[in-house]
């Protein structure tokens, strides 16, 4: 976003840096020749070197000279995560980034613009990648950029799938997201048939998933081993309570998770455990599973 700069503020800057050494002078050139309009919010890499006109030129929406970082985003993160982990490496305040999660409105069709004001509403769709951004960039362009690397991803094949398997593309990527958490990603495609088996085929299950990794999501506090205490409280995200899917997705998922939520393995696994080899077992009964 370009606006007026408060030339003031970067006079003082410039000035208490050694670039300029006479404030009015600066400003004056900078309004006489209408540059000051042509600012842009940023970090810079400037020289002393540069004369007024360079300076000014450098510190453009355009500048090669604007700082960038590198930031990448892991598989499983979640909006809160990358909010933080995008503040900590200066690519925006957090409040700021906070806010545009919440309230920007965003065009894209895969958003649910009924939940407009919460954060959560981005969650599984700020696509896990390298990205460079500038130091210091708008908040809502920033994450506007990795809803824009999904938006990519989000191919007619994986449209036609959800369709075919009756889910909403939320819906079909709020299945990814609980892939993503449950394995490290050597047997996604198995938890995706376990996933699903019930979801359309109840049997023992009764619908119910009993995914401990969406029940976290809901108890973001939760510190230590899951008790029974913790399968009792009542949220939405509590899948030992509701039926279904949880609300929104639980994560951000990779093309790996997406690919086996769209790809499942045909099994009649109901249940999963991770055994002490450090492997899933799986199991088509609850008394083969105990």
């Amino acid at each position: 976003t370009v606006s007026v700069a408060d030339m003031d503020e970067v006079a003082d800057t410039l000035k208490d840096n050694g670039f300029i050494k006479y404030e009015w002078l600066f400003k004056l050139f900078a309004r006489v020749t209408h540059k000051d309009t042509r600012l842009a919010a940023g970090s810079y890499e400037l020289s002393t070197t540069m004369d007024y006109s360079a300076l000014l030129r450098n510190m453009g929406a355009k500048s090669s000279a604007r700082a960038t970082v590198s930031v990448r985003v892991v598989e499983g993160s979640t909006v809160e995560e990358i909010i933080k982990l995008l503040a900590e490496q200066g690519v925006a305040k957090q409040d700021a980034l906070e806010e545009a999660a919440a309230n920007y409105d965003y065009q894209y069709d895969f958003l649910d613009s009924s939940t407009l004001g919460q954060a959560d509403r981005l969650e599984g769709f700020l696509f896990p990648d390298t990205y460079e951004f500038y130091v210091d960039s708008d908040a809502a362009t920033a994450l506007g950029r990795m809803l824009s690397n999904f938006n990519n991803k989000l191919t007619d094949e994986l449209r036609n799938e959800a369709s075919a398997r009756g889910y909403t593309v939320r819906e079909l990527i709020t299945i990814a997201s609980i892939i993503e958490k449950e394995t490290d990603g050597v047997d996604q495609t198995n938890i995706a048939s376990v996933i699903y088996n019930r979801l359309q085929k109840p049997g023992e299950t009764a619908g119910l998933l009993q995914i401990d990794a969406s029940l976290l999501y809901g108890l973001p506090d939760h510190t230590g081993a899951i008790t029974n205490a913790d399968k009792a409280v009542d949220t939405p995200y509590n899948l030992y309570l509701h039926k279904g899917l949880p609300p929104t997705a639980i994560a951000n998922p990779g093309s790996a998770a997406l690919k086996a939520a769209m790809d499942p393995n045909d099994t009649d696994y109901y249940y999963y455990a991770l055994g002490t080899d450090g492997k899933h077992h799986f199991s088509k009964t609850l008394s083969e599973h105990n």
